[in-house]
């Protein structure tokens, strides 16, 4: 029950079919995604023998960036979210990502801010 990923062994499905199977994207989408969105007055209800209305901002794809940037808020490392998204490289991550980094650059301002103080200190104690 379960998928192989490249050199990293099984890796349990989170939803899955009755059967144990991986659950189709777009039959999750259409199947209870949408109608969950619509049921919460997200979107729309759909229309008898229509099709719900596309959107990639509605999509369960969402769910994956919101994951995303929660984890990078919380000051995972690029690299080990590309991991954990399944990225070929953390550039990819950094592409898609980067801008749910509101902290990026603080820690490097802090070292050199840590660092002139220090010789600021030293310039007037001498």
């Amino acid at each position: 029950m379960g998928r192989t990923g490249a050199g990293s062994g099984e890796i349990p499905l989170i939803l899955t079919t009755t059967y144990g199977n991986a659950i189709r994207a777009n039959i999750f989408n259409v199947e209870v995604w949408k109608p969950a969105l619509a049921a919460a007055g997200v979107i729309p209800m759909r229309k008898k023998g229509e099709r719900w209305m596309a959107s990639r901002k509605d999509g369960f794809h969402v769910l994956r960036h919101t994951y995303a940037s929660v984890i990078l808020e919380a000051g995972e490392s690029v690299v080990t979210l590309a991991r954990w998204l399944g990225h070929s490289s953390p550039t990819i991550t950094l592409d898609y990502y980067a801008h749910f980094m509101p902290e990026a650059g603080s820690k490097g301002r802090s070292a050199i801010d840590a660092l002139l103080g220090a010789s600021s200190e030293a310039a007037a104690a001498a």
